[in-house]
């Protein structure tokens, strides 16, 4: 009787997983004019970042370089600052001659707070992160336009000792496209301990495309999506979808 129920529990654990997945709320403008579209991962190894592919989108030739962390402590092993940073290019390709060619870089800082052991079993003080601070800047360009090349910049900061903050947008020319936090639970309707995150495009109060990177829950499931309005033309699709990769290639 226990090995039966036993065998019976699993599945219906697994459909009660699959069946909890949410994703972002979306704009309602976006959400009527837009395919969901799941990204595929890929693999990565070497230099190269991971394959994503989306709809009509795909990575075609990429680089990704070495990250390097330096750390410093103090005396006691107290207190900790360390620093990475990492660059990555690629191209990313559509169903037509268009392609979008992007050079990223990102730095991340964490200030963190250590237990120190006095004798075994017996420790003082706490582990915690005070502070990390992110940064991350991409440069985008497309096919046959060297007149405007795009910037996107993000900013997160987050800790135990500071308020949590996010700055994030796209500029060319004298455009700029506000990336502002999107989450499953806007409305307070995701129950999860962990919502779904993401970001959505928004340029003069319109909403151009939404990005999710993670799924929410303890598993991630339906982890990384992507929305883009259906009115956009093909190269500012492309131009989103970039954006949209290079976060995945980072938060990733």
């Amino acid at each position: 009787m226990h090995i039966m129920m036993r065998y019976l529990f699993a599945p219906l654990f697994f459909i009660s997983l699959a069946s909890s997945a949410q994703h972002i709320v979306l704009n309602s403008d976006l959400a009527a004019h837009s395919e969901e579209l799941k990204v595929k991962m890929g693999s990565m190894g070497g230099n190269k970042i991971w394959k994503f592919r989306f709809g009509e989108y795909a990575v075609g030739t990429s680089k990704r370089g070495w990250e390097t962390t330096h750390t410093k402590t103090n005396f006691w092993g107290t207190k900790s600052e360390s620093s990475s940073s990492q660059k990555f290019s690629f191209q990313l390709l559509n169903n037509t001659t268009d392609t979008a060619y992007v050079n990223a870089s990102k730095n991340v800082d964490v200030k963190t707070l250590h237990e120190l052991s006095l004798i075994p079993g017996l420790n003082w003080g706490i582990e915690i992160d005070e502070k990390e601070s992110e940064n991350f800047f991409a440069y985008i360009s497309l096919t046959n336009d060297s007149t405007v090349d795009w910037v996107l910049y993000v900013h997160n900061v987050s800790g135990a000792s500071t308020e949590t903050k996010t700055e994030a947008f796209m500029t060319g020319s004298s455009r700029r496209i506000n990336i502002i936090p999107a989450t499953s639970n806007k409305n307070g309707e995701d129950k999860r301990s962990i919502p779904a995150v993401g970001y959505e495009f928004e340029e003069n109060g319109k909403t151009l495309g939404a990005l999710q990177y993670y799924g929410g829950g303890m598993m991630g499931s339906n982890k990384n999506i992507v929305w883009l309005h259906s009115e956009l033309d093909s190269r500012m699709k492309l131009l989103i979808a970039a954006a949209m990769t290079a976060i995945l290639q980072f938060k990733n």
